[in-house]
């Protein structure tokens, strides 16, 4: 007799939005989940950094509950974590949990007494738990978590009331979750958080961003590439400097929280550094690392933006050489205090992105020209394609990889051409 057929359970559906804290915080939910047994569900982890990146988000909840009409659907993540009764509301969802919860195996254990609105004050949140997975879902390049929360107030910004506090992860698990990563062959380690040039001002003994790095890298000598995912120029220490200069495995890439290039607009927004430590921050990157490349990000049309206040946001991207650009049309987030501000006509902030992003892909294919004719190594991401130290993709010439190649690995290859936004790469011996 002939054994029924089992229809494998469904299990949970992820669908991630915004920054790569919330990548990292995705598998860990996956992992928990998957422990759990969780099935037929679908864990929307939202992102609340601009008013589009909520309307998406809502767009997607109610994709999902057409496509999964029996699932049950759970909103977490900064969105659900800032208004929580907001997504309660919507007929589609049956859970709503904070950005604490979210990362409490308990959460989701099936078939327990739980509210349907799990949301606690994330301010009161002192301390982050600890976690370990082992891999990223689709991805060559691991995402690891080493800080969460952030203690300034930049007038523009409500992510603040959905993170929390700065709170850093201690030296020692970070290295544990880096050495288990480099043990299932991931090659490539991003360094993420809200705020991570920040790092360990509340552990013990305070240690910075540099000293927490060297230590990772001298405890994981296996892990061949580690990169940053943003910086703030006014926090950066000078061990961090000293790795720009003397460690090869730290990516010559760094992405600038830069927001403006007008000091008045600056100060509006209440950040703490102005143009001229922009400018200083890249001309002593560069004096140590001749090869370093910059992306930034930059809002576009902020409150009482004028157009040569604007103009000086596209001088400093050419005077600086910003490539890869996260351009964002100012957008306003109720409760901060720039949405009370003289506002910009939203038409205005839209062409003011269109320009900054145009600024911005002219420096790049001034950087990507130059690149032409070097060597470099490239890490595979799919099938012959990859990204190389300064974060460029790079396409091999070669239809498919040799066999064996596989994404995650790193190969050497010459840049021989420029293809838009895309270099084209051979392999080389």
């Amino acid at each position: 007799m002939t054994a029924p057929r089992r229809t494998p359970p469904k299990t949970p559906e992820i669908l991630t939005f915004g920054c790569r804290l919330n990548a990292f915080e995705s598998e860990v939910m996956r992992t928990h989940a998957a422990a759990a047994g969780l099935e037929n569900a679908v864990i929307v982890n939202s992102c609340a950094v601009t008013a589009e990146a909520e309307r998406q988000v809502r767009q997607s909840i109610r994709r999902a509950r057409r496509d999964n009409p029996d699932a049950t659907i759970v909103v977490t993540g900064c969105a659900a974590q800032i208004d929580p009764a907001k997504y309660a509301d919507m007929e589609e969802v049956d859970r709503v949990v904070g950005n604490e919860e979210k990362l409490r195996a308990e959460t989701w254990m099936p078939d327990t007494d739980t509210p349907r609105v799990s949301v606690n004050d994330i301010m009161t949140v002192r301390e982050t738990a600890p976690h370990l997975i082992a891999g990223f879902e689709g991805r060559a390049r691991a995402f690891v978590e080493i800080q969460q929360g952030c203690d300034h107030r930049c007038t523009f910004c409500i992510i603040p009331f959905g993170r929390g506090n700065n709170r850093s992860v201690p030296v020692g698990v970070i290295v544990e979750q880096v050495r288990l990563l480099v043990e299932q062959g991931y090659r490539e380690v991003v360094l993420t958080g809200v705020d991570i040039t920040d790092y360990g001002k509340d552990l013990p003994g305070a240690p910075g961003l540099g000293a927490m790095i060297r230590r990772l890298l001298a405890l994981v000598p296996d892990l061949p590439r580690l990169r940053l995912s943003s910086v703030d120029p006014a926090e950066i220490d000078p061990d961090l400097f000293a790795l720009i200069a003397d460690e090869p495995r730290l990516m010559p890439h760094f992405h600038i929280s830069v927001q403006a290039g007008d000091d008045l607009i600056l100060k509006r927004m209440k950040r703490r550094h102005t143009r001229a430590d922009i400018e200083t921050f890249v001309d002593r990157v560069r004096a140590l690392r001749p090869d370093a490349a910059f992306g930034a990000d930059i809002i576009a049309g902020f409150p009482t933006e004028t157009d040569e206040a604007f103009a000086n946001s596209v001088s400093l991207v050419e005077a600086c050489g910003l490539t890869w650009l996260h351009v964002f049309p100012y957008s306003e987030r109720p409760g901060t205090p720039a949405a009370k501000m003289p506002q910009v006509p939203g038409d205005v902030r839209k062409a003011r992105a269109a320009a900054l992003r145009d600024a911005g892909a002219r420096q790049v294919a001034r950087f990507l020209d130059a690149q032409i004719g070097a060597c470099t190594d490239v890490l595979i991401e799919k099938a012959a394609e990859g990204r190389s130290p300064h974060f460029a993709v790079v396409r091999m010439e070669e239809r498919r990889m040799e066999e064996g190649t596989l994404p995650g690995d790193i190969v050497p290859a010459q840049i021989v051409a420029r293809d838009n936004e895309t270099l084209i790469a051979r392999r080389a011996a």
